[in-house]
């Protein structure tokens, strides 16, 4: 079970149905470890309250569920699984957030090309790709190109312990590796 951490909803429960941790084409789901969500924020702490903040590869939705009960202003939720998107959805209604997020049930490389077209950055993005995957590969090159940060804004990957990512992408610079059992996350920042 995945539970709030922190905010407005602590204690709440994410993840109710076993349907979401399995999608139609095997995908087991790995939800983000308390202790990892907790380092996500520590390292945004000054950063979330009124952020932008999009959950790319949203899961169980936690970690921007997370955000917008510590305060980010709206959270984009993408997420390819039609359980899990409805389940977002739902949970999103239950707690009365509709007017501060957003459930898009598409690829993520989909809804940052239409990000793009309309212009929407963002002050934190959080990937969190199928770590057996090449999502991430394809994900961050996007970002960088269509410049989907704001001028200080961040991103966060989740990511297996030995898959490199690169350092630095047209204007995004990797600032830190933050290392959690077999999980790391990365942290990049816009160069100013």
């Amino acid at each position: 079970m995945v539970r709030i951490s922190s905010g407005r909803l602590k204690g709440r429960k994410v993840a109710a149905s076993k349907k979401i941790f399995t999608s139609s084409d095997g995908d087991e789901l790995r939800p983000t470890s308390s202790k990892v969500r907790e380092a996500i924020f520590d390292i945004v702490r000054a950063e979330i309250d009124h952020a932008l903040f999009l959950d790319l590869y949203a899961g169980t939705g936690a970690v921007g569920l997370e955000a917008l009960s510590r305060g980010a202003e709206k959270v984009y939720f993408v997420e390819s699984s039609l359980v899990r998107a409805k389940a977002i959805t739902d949970y999103i209604r239950k707690t009365g957030l509709d007017d501060r997020a957003a459930v898009y049930r598409e690829k993520a490389e989909t809804f940052l090309q239409r990000a793009m077209r309309t212009g929407l950055k963002f002050d934190i993005i959080f990937a969190d790709p199928p770590y057996q995957s090449d999502e991430i590969e394809r994900a961050l090159p996007c970002i960088a190109k269509y410049s989907m940060l704001k001028d200080h804004g961040c991103i966060l990957v989740e990511h297996f312990s030995k898959t490199a990512l690169p350092a630095h992408m047209q204007n995004i610079k990797k600032t830190k590796d933050y290392k959690y059992g077999g999980t790391i996350i990365t942290l990049y920042r816009k160069e100013q």
